[in-house]
């Protein structure tokens, strides 16, 4: 009955704590692709295929359905994946949806016209492929009507995640929230379009002001496949063993996750 969490890096775990302590009674089986982390500066092409190798590995762990908890990987594969690719016994889904339904209130098969929404003036924080696949203006498009976008590609701060180094990821914080706002002075929301980000979920908050609604992703997307899975038990896979799976050295990507997730996380080679 395991569900499948997939990251190019340490990221995604921000999902896997939060679906976790949705969902105790669900073995999650997170792997991480250490080895070729970040997602973000690489072209859609090799964004697919490493995609698709990390969600191969998981079905042989035994998950039919897979969360891509990466939304580098959900904004320039997922479509293609789902299109051409995913059999019909499997699934695989990424962390745009709850996003997009948080921010207009309205649910993903709801297929009525565009029609205004709260938010007017969205900020959004990403890694330079999200930002450059308009994936998040595209889907924001077929839903809601009068929100202007402003897209700021956060170079370097995954990168410092990573690495553990949170004062470089403040800094780059700050720095990349001063730029939006020289483009757009007073933004009503932000979206925090990265699963590294929410790490940084305060520092993002203090550099826009109280008065900007931030929206991060790991509890709504925990809230989303509870309600999924709710109608969709079937898509349980055979998966019973809770693993954490790593493309990198095992060793150092364990010390990173246990800092990052203050407890004690051991990966094993993928």
């Amino acid at each position: 009955m395991a569900v499948g969490i997939f990251d190019s890096g340490v990221g995604g775990l921000t999902v896997l704590d939060a679906v976790e302590k949705r969902m105790p009674e669900v073995p999650f089986v997170y792997f991480g692709d250490h080895a070729h982390a970040p997602y973000g500066v690489r072209d859609a092409d090799d964004i697919y295929n490493l995609t698709i190798a990390a969600v191969e590995r998981l079905w042989e762990a035994g998950c039919d359905l897979v969360i891509l908890a990466c939304n580098t990987a959900s904004a320039a594969a997922l479509r293609r994946m789902q299109e051409s690719w995913v059999p019909k016994d499997k699934r695989v889904l990424g962390v745009f949806v709850p996003l997009i339904e948080a921010l207009t209130e309205r649910q993903w098969g709801d297929n009525s016209p565009p029609r205004e929404v709260a938010a007017k003036h969205v900020a959004l924080f990403a890694t330079p492929a999200t930002v450059a696949s308009r994936a998040f203006q595209r889907e924001l498009a077929f839903r809601a009507i009068g929100v202007d976008v402003e897209a700021q590609a956060c170079g370097g701060v995954v990168d410092a995640i990573e690495e553990g180094d949170l004062i470089l990821a403040e800094a780059l914080v700050r720095s990349h929230v001063d730029a939006l706002l020289r483009k757009m002075p007073k933004p009503d929301a932000a979206i925090l379009g990265c699963t590294h980000y929410p790490l940084m979920e305060e520092q993002f908050q203090q550099a826009l002001g109280s008065d900007v609604k931030v929206f991060s992703q790991a509890s709504l997307v925990a809230e989303s496949l509870a309600d999924y899975l709710a109608r969709r038990p079937d898509m349980l896979g055979q998966g019973t063993d809770r693993l954490f799976l790593t493309t990198g050295e095992p060793k150092r990507v364990s010390d990173n996750a246990t800092q990052f997730l203050r407890r004690k996380i051991t990966f094993q080679a993928a």
